[in-house]
C-alpha cells in the first residue's frame, strides 16, 4: 500500500511536523515497508550547505527570490540524489516540508506569487507534488509556545509575514485535491491519529 508513496508534512513553523513526520514513518515501518525520511531543505551534502546559508541569521539581506531559488536549487538536488532512487526501490518516502513551503513562504508571504514558484518548480523539478502533502495548521500564539529556543532567519520575521504564510498553506490546500489540511494545536498522540487516517484515508 505504502511502496513508492511520497508523503509530505508541512505547515507554519511550529506546528509540529518534524515530531509528525517520525511519528508517521514509524508507523508505516510497522507495517513492514520500508521508509527513507528527508527534510526540505538539507539531507544532502549540497543541501545541507544551502540550508545553512538559508537559516543563518546573519543573511538578513536576502531576498524572497533569492530564497525561492536557493529553496528550489536544495529540493532539486535532493530528489535526484535520494527521493527518486528510494521511491524506485519501492520505499515510502517522507519529507519535512516540500513545494508547498515555498509557495506559502516566498509565494504569499514573501509576495513573489504562487503562479511565479509553481512556473519555477515546473521547469527545476523532475517531480512537483508529492503525492500526498498534510499542512498541519497551528494558530501564531500555539507554534510561537512551542518554539522556546534560538530562531533561524526564517523563524525570526514577524508575525505579520508568519500570519500570510499560514493563509499561503490554506489557500494552496484549496487548490489540490492531493493537500489536506489537519488541525494540529492537540496533544502529539491525538495529531498523529489524525495523520495516520489521512494516510490510510486517501492512499
Amino acid at each position: 500500500m505504502f511502496e513508492s508513496v511520497f508523503i509530505a508534512l508541512d505547515g507554519p513553523d511550529g506546528c509540529g511536523k518534524s515530531t509528525q513526520a517520525k511519528l508517521l514513518a514509524e508507523h508505516i515501518e510497522s507495517l513492514g515497508v520500508k521508509v527513507q525520511t528527508f527534510r526540505d531543505p538539507g539531507s544532502t551534502a549540497i543541501g545541507e550547505k544551502i540550508r545553512d546559508i538559508l537559516l543563518d541569521a546573519e543573511n538578513s539581506q536576502m531576498s524572497d527570490r533569492t530564497e525561492l531559488l536557493l529553496y528550489m536549487a536544495c529540493r532539486a538536488q535532493l530528489y535526484e540524489e535520494a527521493i527518486a532512487p528510494a521511491l524506485n526501490k519501492k520505499h515510502c518516502v517522507i519529507i519535512d516540508r516540500w513545494l508547498s513551503s515555498t509557495c506559502a513562504y516566498q509565494g504569499c508571504a514573501g509576495g513573489v506569487g504562487m503562479e511565479t514558484v509553481l512556473d519555477i518548480a515546473g521547469h527545476s523539478l523532475t517531480r512537483v507534488w508529492p503525492d500526498l502533502t498534510i499542512i498541519l495548521d497551528v494558530d501564531l500564539s500555539t507554534s510561537a509556545a512551542r518554539m522556546v529556543r534560538d530562531l533561524d532567519r526564517m523563524e525570526q520575521k514577524g508575525d505579520s509575514y508568519h500570519e500570510k504564510v499560514r493563509q499561503g498553506f490554506l489557500s494552496l490546500a484549496e487548490l489540490r485535491d492531493d493537500i489536506v489540511v489537519i488541525e494540529a494545536s492537540a496533544d502529539i498522540q491525538a495529531v498523529h491519529k489524525k495523520v495516520v487516517k489521512t494516510v490510510n484515508d486517501l492512499l
